[in-house]
């Protein structure tokens, strides 16, 4: 039989106080309360039996938890501490509430706690401790720790798993959450929405829409996040196919851009990804709710399509409505008109962006200036825009004037944007090479090989070109530049060959300048028609898709952008090429880009 804590006036009212109290969000200091806890120490100190300490012990803990969650953390230590110098043991729930606390940054104490934790042996069963040690390491950034904690548990449960695996792939370790997954017994929506999160914003595109067709046939439900991820993979890959069954699979989710703004404004971005912008105006003329993502990602489209007007119609458009543009808009808009060449309305709407909208032009707005002056040969007013920045110029603004001064020559300004980047990105070889190839544009071979001297001396390495092509079925095939392992080389040898001969008759003159070696014309030649677009293009060209859609992780190259028109002419094909800069659609020997890029 229970023993009741001898109700004297004095005792009820304390405990009466500690109730109301624990029901209080505790303030940073409170008299009153530092009274009470006074006045507890002298309930625990008068009470003769095992039952009246639990019972005060109860009431104790939730103010622990207050403390804890609310703040001050530093109370509910002092108050566990109290209560461990009045010999009254800990349970599970007193641990949690201290190690969540830890979570905010006190990992020093939250490991005092879990030493504690050990020393009283209750880790070793207690499943919620565990699973709150992990979540108060993975919070403070302690990966190690937390596995380490994972590792000794002896019962394990959902969160145990998805907490860590979620923790590593939001770190980019991939080969540690997928041995998780693995491991896991029962891979509930967040285990699988976490893999596919994870590898899609680690530029593992491939990976990631593995994991969610595994998903699907693991006929797991499918929310906005799992879908949010998959389309942002499959628009890094640019595969039409699995862009047309992913909108399946969120039609059918009841995530269709009928019905949802922000899955439909990604399809919208997905679709402008993959070189399909007339199904991205589709999705974006279904879209009953329209807010500035669905506009942004349109706008951006068609900047990356080279439909200049286009965006600026679109933008001139969304003014008119409610949507207010935002720095992401601003940044689309400038974009089509630095591909476009339209530097008149560049410059208008950049003058207008902060008096007309409140956006103010950061660095990346300054890029796009930058890029839309140099592009269209004015280099000089270019180097004079950046002098007057009210920001300090970051990368991007001066690899923009770089990519400009090789474009058109001017390795005297270009040695001035490099140096910048040097001592902004050391170790960012592009920028070498860029430089490299404006000295070989100019045939200053000497600065060429003092250049490329500098990045070996540094040991740093060139990334390797290479390009992809989405085959029958969705396939995705990936070319090295150079490479011949492919199962049907010997094909795509002979196509090469044959696609040569006719572009000759056509009236094709290789660009020699864009191999930037001395080396003999021959030679030259040889390393042009190995670039990994040229392969790719042969590959598509062996089948009988009506367009052959291309992506390369570099910019097109001079030649082979002429070799895309020649062939789209000779073939009777459309080619899309998706680079790191924009789209070029090429048909019957015209690029959309009227070659300015």
């Amino acid at each position: 039989m229970m023993v009741s804590i001898s109700r004297t006036p004095t005792t009820s009212k304390i405990l009466t106080n500690l109730s109301i109290i624990n029901k209080q969000q505790p303030p940073q200091y409170d008299p009153q309360r530092k009274i009470l806890e006074s006045q507890i120490v002298s309930l625990l100190d008068s009470s003769n039996n095992l039952n009246q300490a639990k019972q005060i012990h109860a009431h104790i803990i939730p103010l622990i938890r207050g403390y804890s969650v609310q703040g001050p953390f530093m109370e509910s230590v002092t108050l566990y501490n109290l209560m461990r110098r009045q010999g009254i043991g800990p349970v599970s729930f007193t641990f949690t509430a201290l190690l969540k606390a830890c979570s905010g940054g006190g990992v020093s104490l939250g490991m005092q706690i879990h030493g504690q934790v050990i020393s009283l042996g209750m880790f070793t069963y207690d499943l919620f401790v565990g699973n709150t040690l992990i979540d108060m390491y993975v919070r403070c950034e302690l990966l190690d720790s937390a596995r380490k904690v994972f590792d000794e548990m002896s019962e394990r449960n959902e969160i145990s798993w998805t907490t860590l695996i979620v923790a590593y792939a939001r770190h980019g370790n991939m080969e540690e959450a997928s041995e998780l997954f693995q491991g896991l017994p029962t891979k509930d929506m967040v285990a699988w929405t976490s893999m596919v999160m994870g590898f899609s914003q680690n530029a593992n595109p491939r990976k990631a829409l593995d994991y969610f067709e595994k998903m699907q046939e693991a006929h797991v439900k499918t929310d906005e996040v799992t879908l949010a991820s998959v389309i942002s993979a499959c628009a890094q890959l640019g595969a039409t196919e699995y862009a047309k069954w992913i909108r399946e699979v969120a039609e059918k989710a009841g995530f269709g851009p009928q019905n949802n703004v922000i899955i439909g404004s990604a399809l919208v971005d997905m679709y402008s990804k993959c070189g399909c912008i007339d199904d991205a105006c589709n999705v974006f003329d279904k879209m009953p709710e329209k807010n500035v993502y669905s506009y942004s990602s349109l706008i951006l489209g068609f900047a990356m399509h080279g439909y200049a007007q286009k965006a600026i119609n679109l933008f001139e458009k969304m003014v008119k409505t409610d949507v207010k543009p935002n720095v992401v808009t601003f940044l689309g808009v400038l974009t089509a008109c630095s591909h476009g060449g339209l530097v008149k309305q560049g410059q208008d709407l950049f003058k207008v962006m902060e008096k007309d909208y409140n956006v103010t032009p950061n660095a990346d707005h300054y890029t796009c200036m930058v890029d839309l002056l140099g592009r269209a040969g004015c280099i000089d007013d270019a180097y004079d825009l950046i002098n007057k920045m009210p920001i300090l110029p970051h990368a991007g603004v001066w690899g923009a004037l770089l990519g400009a001064c090789r474009i058109h020559k001017n390795p005297k300004i270009a040695e001035i944007a490099a140096n910048h980047l040097f001592e902004l990105e050391p170790n960012a070889i592009g920028n070498y090479i860029l430089l490299s190839n404006t000295y070989a544009s100019a045939k200053k071979w000497n600065d060429v090989s003092r250049i490329r001297g500098l990045f070996r001396s540094k040991g740093l390495k060139k990334n390797p070109a290479y390009s992809w092509v989405e085959g029958a079925k969705g396939v995705i095939h990936e070319f090295l530049a150079g490479d011949m392992g492919h199962p049907r080389s010997l094909e795509i040898k002979r196509e090469l060959e044959d696609l040569l001969c006719k572009l000759r008759l056509d009236g094709y003159k290789p660009v020699l300048s864009c191999v930037p070696y001395d080396v003999s014309d021959d030679e030259k030649m040889k390393i042009l028609w190995g670039h990994s677009e040229k392969l790719a293009l042969a590959y598509g060209l062996l089948g009988d898709s009506r367009i052959i859609r291309i992506v390369k992780n570099i910019r097109i190259c001079e030649d082979c952008h002429v070799v895309m028109c020649g062939a789209s002419k000779v073939s009777g094909r459309e080619i899309v090429v998706r680079d790191n800069m924009r789209f070029h659609h090429f048909h019957d020997g015209v690029c959309s880009c009227n070659n300015f890029w």
